[in-house]
């Protein structure tokens, strides 16, 4: 009943112990793949994205980053001990979800990877061009990007395992790949708008 992820004395005051920012470290390193299993459909991607509603924020993670109880960033620190990851969308297979960031952030425990320091910042109010001179990714703009992330990942790759006549993986992302065709195709009403009287 120990929480192997919390430590009291966290140096960076976030209640995390080592194996918790390794964890994290595999996380960043990992999802931009996985977030094509955490974030399945074309729609996911319209929740992931950069820009503001009329709100003013979207509270929908874009940069591949965590810092406390800041919902502007990918991976959240609610408390001592705790992780949420923002990636994840109610259109995901949650069994699938689960897999692939567990394998996410156990690989990070194996091989002792970074987390990076914690970001403080409203990741909203800092320049696009700011965060990438800091060396900071994004999380991919679409479906179709995020399969292509997986599709090279390893880690998931074995996490995922085989079916009858081909890796997981392989299933997977021609599924969503015949998925991203068909919304590809469409012409919606915003584009008859857009462009039709222009050219």
């Amino acid at each position: 009943d120990t929480n192997l992820f919390l430590d009291e004395s966290d140096p960076r005051g976030l209640g995390l112990s080592e194996t918790a920012y390794h964890f994290i470290g595999g996380l960043k390193e990992h999802a931009r793949a996985y977030s094509g299993v955490t974030a399945p459909t074309v729609n996911s991607y319209k929740r992931l994205k950069l820009g503001t509603t009329a709100s003013g924020a979207t509270w929908s993670p874009v940069w591949i980053t965590y810092g406390y109880n800041n919902r502007t960033q990918m991976l959240r620190i609610p408390g001592p001990g705790r992780i949420e990851d923002r990636t994840i969308d109610g259109s995901c297979n949650p069994y699938l979800a689960a897999a692939a960031v567990l394998a996410a952030g156990l690989d990070g425990i194996e091989r002792s990877l970074d987390a990076g320091e914690p970001n403080a910042d409203n990741l909203y109010s800092v320049p696009y061009d700011e965060l990438k001179g800091r060396g900071l990714e994004t999380l991919p703009a679409t479906l179709l990007q995020a399969t292509y992330e997986l599709e090279h990942d390893d880690v998931l790759r074995e996490a995922l395992g085989r079916g009858r006549d081909e890796d997981y993986v392989d299933y997977f992302i021609r599924v969503k790949r015949e998925e991203w065709n068909r919304y590809h195709e469409q012409v919606t009403p915003w584009e008859i708008r857009e462009y039709l009287t222009r050219f």
